[in-house]
């Protein structure tokens, strides 16, 4: 018979100053560790460096007096870190129990990493028929015996009785299926190569990008997710792929990975692998690099005609009068030809549409009426390109809106680094850690300029001219 307890567990709950995982700090430490039928509890009082609210005393009962002569995380971690080191760790809200723990020892330069279920996730699967999961309605419905309610111990040995509870009333089956769906680890990875096994593994929970590996060495796959870990493992998953997901046939033999501090950060690093790696199974790929956009040139007979330039043959970022960014002169082509459909501009005089006949002969618009006659002679080359210039004014690429170069700052709130990425007139210079020097390959790109553009148009983001 299956059972939850067959693998090596670590029941969780932290008393906290706050719930702010980056701000506050942990109090108290309740462990109930399980090896089949061997369970030990333990729990710590923790000094957290911080004063405790008046509120959050009032709500666990622990004060300020009682911490102050409790020892820090940090006298506390080594003998932690092993006692939780290759357990299941299952908390009530394990989002907010592991969190805070991955920040605490993150502070300290110890990685904590383990597989995190959640029990009220878990309670309403085993319990659909019930509106409420939080630990005090698990505590009342299924009668717990609970004396010291906000304290980690207890609360964690809340935890442990209700899974037995649910092994008594479903059956341990039951119990072990529902959370083995929850950690949705797919089977297949057992049968990978250890070494490919082992990197999937060393993998953080945490946001960042990924870079899937051929036998030959050639990238597959550069994926961007807010779980590194949880979005590998869905790679080798015997299923459908999702709306959003691609299938990949080859087989992986590595895998890459960097974590990243924000959404920003994680959109360029994106970009820069897509660029520098050119994975198989990424189309968006084949395009990087590829920029063009629309310049005014005023021909001999007057008229103003909008003729596509790319990237390498004009500097972007120190040209004015450009208008859009488009990935080839095709793209380019077929936007002109739709504005001058809507507008009414003639797409002879413009060079989009070609007219093998005589001078003068009436383009295709012309002749339903959707072109003022610019090529027969009816419109002049003044009005013609008052109308061209104002209807590619919504195309006009923005001028850039610093007097230099600028950086985009990402700061952890844990350990405090900050992250600059440098751009000058739209373009990605690298970036730098603490000071340090640039890193990355310089480059003007479409994907850079709507990432930069998106960013300027946000409140919350934090830029300093240089």
């Amino acid at each position: 018979m299956n059972t939850l307890f067959a693998q090596p567990c670590a029941i969780v709950d932290l008393e906290t100053t706050g719930g702010n995982i980056a701000r506050d700090r942990i109090t108290e430490v309740g462990l109930v560790l399980v090896d089949g039928e061997r369970v030990e509890r333990l729990s710590w009082l923790v000094n957290p460096g911080q004063p405790i609210p008046e509120f959050i005393e009032q709500m666990t009962g622990i004060s300020n007096e009682m911490v102050a002569a409790a020892p820090p995380f940090s006298e506390l971690a080594d003998d932690l870190l092993a006692r939780l080191q290759g357990r299941l760790l299952l908390a009530h809200n394990a989002r907010f129990d592991y969190g805070f723990l991955k920040n605490e020892f993150r502070r300290l330069g110890l990685r904590f990493q383990a597989r995190a279920l959640c029990t009220v996730k878990l309670s309403r699967r085993l319990y659909p028929q019930h509106f409420k999961h939080s630990l005090d309605s698990l505590i009342a419905r299924h009668g717990i015996d609970m004396p010291d309610r906000h304290r980690a111990l207890a609360d964690a040995d809340a935890v442990y009785q209700f899974l037995h509870i649910a092994e008594g009333e479903l059956g341990r089956d039951k119990v072990a299926g529902e959370a083995a769906a929850l950690l949705s680890q797919p089977a297949e990875v057992s049968s990978l190569p250890a070494e490919l096994q082992q990197q999937i593994e060393d993998m953080p929970d945490s946001a960042g990008v990924y870079a899937l590996f051929g036998a030959d060495g050639r990238a597959l796959y550069v994926g961007r997710a807010p779980n590194l870990y949880r979005k590998t493992l869905g790679h080798f998953a015997e299923r459908k792929p999702g709306r959003h997901e691609v299938k990949i046939d080859e087989t992986v033999a590595r895998v890459e990975w960097r974590e990243c501090l924000s959404e920003f950060g994680a959109h360029l690093t994106e970009l820069q692998w897509l660029r520098r790696l050119l994975p198989l199974h990424n189309p968006r790929a084949k395009m990087m690099g590829e920029v063009c956009t629309l310049q005014l040139s005023t021909g001999e007979d007057g008229f103003m005609r909008a003729v596509p330039v790319a990237a390498g043959d004009i500097d972007f970022t120190r040209t004015s009068d450009l208008y859009g960014l488009f990935r080839h002169a095709r793209e380019a082509r077929k936007a002109l030809a739709q504005i001058a459909l809507a507008q009414g501009l003639c797409q002879s005089v413009l060079g989009v549409e070609q007219v093998t006949s005589r001078k003068g002969a009436p383009c295709a618009a012309y002749q339903i009426r959707r072109c003022r006659g610019a090529c027969v002679g009816e419109e002049g080359a003044d009005s013609h390109n008052q109308r061209l210039s104002a209807a590619l004014q919504r195309l006009k690429v923005k001028p850039w809106p610093f007097e230099g170069a600028v950086a985009v700052l990402e700061r952890d709130e844990v350990c405090g680094d900050v992250v600059e990425h440098v751009f000058d007139r739209w373009c990605y210079l690298g970036s730098r850690r603490n000071g340090g020097e640039l890193e990355g390959e310089p480059a003007f790109d479409l994907d850079y300029y709507k990432l930069l553009e998106m960013v300027l148009r946000k409140e919350d983001m934090v830029i300093r001219e240089i």
